[in-house]
């Protein structure tokens, strides 16, 4: 069975910083690229982050840059986003997804994924 399961989402500061897990299962890992989307109350989901897992090529949404760091753990199978300095903009679910590598190009500018996690909750409040 193919599971991507997020976690790590909770309740963080303005200026604060959270990791956000991606646990893969059920599919060759380290032959798909893997992203970060989020999707805020009331508008479209936006990329942040993807990663090819083997040659570790990161795409970086522009909102992002400089402040989130995306990583991988090829053992776990398992991503990484690495949230640092947050705003209260950043608050949303976060979803990982996955898609064969060779279509990085496609998750990042099309969101189109062969298999999509549940999603983790991200509040950025004082």
């Amino acid at each position: 069975e193919v599971q991507l399961q997020a976690s790590g989402g909770g309740l963080v500061q303005p200026g604060g910083c959270l990791i956000l897990s991606c646990a893969a299962s059920g599919f060759a890992f380290d032959s798909y690229a893997v992203g970060w989307f989020r999707q805020a109350p009331g508008k479209e989901r936006e990329r942040v982050s993807a990663i090819h897992i083997r040659d570790g090529n990161i795409y970086y949404a522009d909102s992002v840059q400089g402040r989130f760091t995306m990583s991988r753990d090829s053992a776990k199978k398992t991503v990484f986003l690495q949230m640092n300095r947050v705003k209260p903009e950043d608050s949303a679910i976060y979803y990982c997804a996955a898609k064969a590598a060779g279509q990085l190009l496609r998750l990042w500018n099309s969101q189109t994924a062969e298999y999509w996690g549940q999603g983790t909750l991200v509040t950025v409040s004082s």
